[in-house]
């Protein structure tokens, strides 16, 4: 590796590393506010909300990734413009575009790093988080997963225990279906099969109902049933992907798939991580148009005003097209790849006469 090259991606990384220390100590401070709040009327020590803070944070840290490569790429060159060291680098005979090249590239090794290394940890630190939170929430007692063999619920209402499991799910149908009710002791009380169950509102619509109570078994045409859950409620249940790893995400799209449960947001979430490092080469991009483009503006907190406002209006239509793409009003791939090629044009037009800045 070349001497300057290497005084360039030491220079990158520190300003990554910096902003990324400014940003975990925000977001770690706001989520300690929100803590302190849920645990005012539980009796736990400072520590659990702390604790609990620095759990969740890592998840937070990477969804404002972007915005931290595009203020540490300003960071980057405001360092290069003091004391006229981007000048210097010119006068050697090394143009913008080869450090834009330089920068991107390692602005895309870091991305691939972070998908593979930082996400599948913060997936694991967040799953932890829920798993510990749900001790100290009122929804402890009701649970719900997808494993291979279908939808598992496990519900309490009415002094007594549901646990529920379906085969296949139909807009807002559960088929093939079999419930055991159980009492306090968890001793079985009677079990219910059916071929189809309307869940779309808590009190359950049980078709052709086949009740078996007792050694006996009595048919039902229609037999309704109260719980905790409806359609809505479950798929936002599993509405929380930032807790799986690319591997559990693969995971569950095969069981989604299995139980014929909507696939979109799990299809959408993939692609936003496969995308993700073209999308962190694409903010630095932009963001070092910005500060070439006004090296003579003498106030930096001016570029850096402007390069957040960009980030934030890059951000906005980033999720315009996601919630497109989620609510399946335009294609899946498209409501993912149209903002980073807007991006992209944006980037190529500005980047034409980078080398004269």
């Amino acid at each position: 590796m070349k001497t300057y090259t290497k005084f360039l991606v030491s220079i990158f990384l520190n300003s990554i590393f910096n902003v990324f220390l400014i940003m975990f100590s925000l977001i770690f401070i706001l989520n300690l506010l929100t803590e302190l709040e849920f645990f005012k009327e539980i009796p736990v020590s400072i520590y659990y909300p702390i604790y609990f803070s620095f759990l969740n944070t890592p998840s937070f840290i990477f969804d404002v990734f972007p915005f931290v490569f595009l203020l540490s790429t300003q960071f980057f060159f405001i360092n290069l413009f003091n004391n006229d060291q981007i000048d210097i680098l010119k006068y050697s005979g090394l143009k913008n575009s080869k450090i834009l090249s330089i920068v991107n590239i390692t602005a895309f090794f870091l991305g691939v790093l972070i998908i593979f290394f930082f996400y599948n940890l913060s997936s694991n630190v967040k799953s932890l988080y829920l798993e510990l939170k749900t001790n100290y929430t009122k929804d402890d007692k009701y649970l719900a997963v997808i494993t291979n063999n279908g939808l598992w619920i496990k519900d309490s209402i009415n002094s007594k225990i549901l646990m529920i499991n379906a085969a296949k799910i139909d807009q807002n149908f559960l088929l093939d279906t079999y419930i055991s009710e159980f009492n306090q002791n968890f001793e079985i009380v009677r079990n219910i099969k059916s071929k189809k169950i309307d869940i779309s509102k808590n009190e359950w619509l049980i078709y052709n109902a086949e009740i078996f109570e007792q050694n006996y078994k009595k048919d039902e045409k229609i037999y309704k049933l109260n719980t905790n859950f409806n359609y809505n409620i479950i798929q936002n249940l599993f509405s929380n992907l930032s807790s799986l790893s690319f591997l559990d995400l693969w995971d569950m799209r095969n069981n989604y798939k299995k139980l014929n449960y909507s696939l979109t947001d799990v299809d959408l979430q993939l692609m936003k991580l496969i995308t993700y490092p073209i999308y962190l080469v694409l903010m630095t991009m932009l963001s070092s148009i910005i500060m070439l483009n006004t090296k003579k503006f003498g106030n930096k907190y001016a570029k850096i005003v402007l390069g957040l406002f960009c980030s934030v209006v890059i951000y906005y239509i980033s999720n315009f097209f996601y919630v497109l793409g989620s609510t399946e009003k335009i294609n899946l791939v498209g409501s993912v790849i149209i903002p980073l090629l807007i991006l992209s044009l944006i980037n190529i037009y500005f980047v034409r006469n980078i080398n004269a800045k």
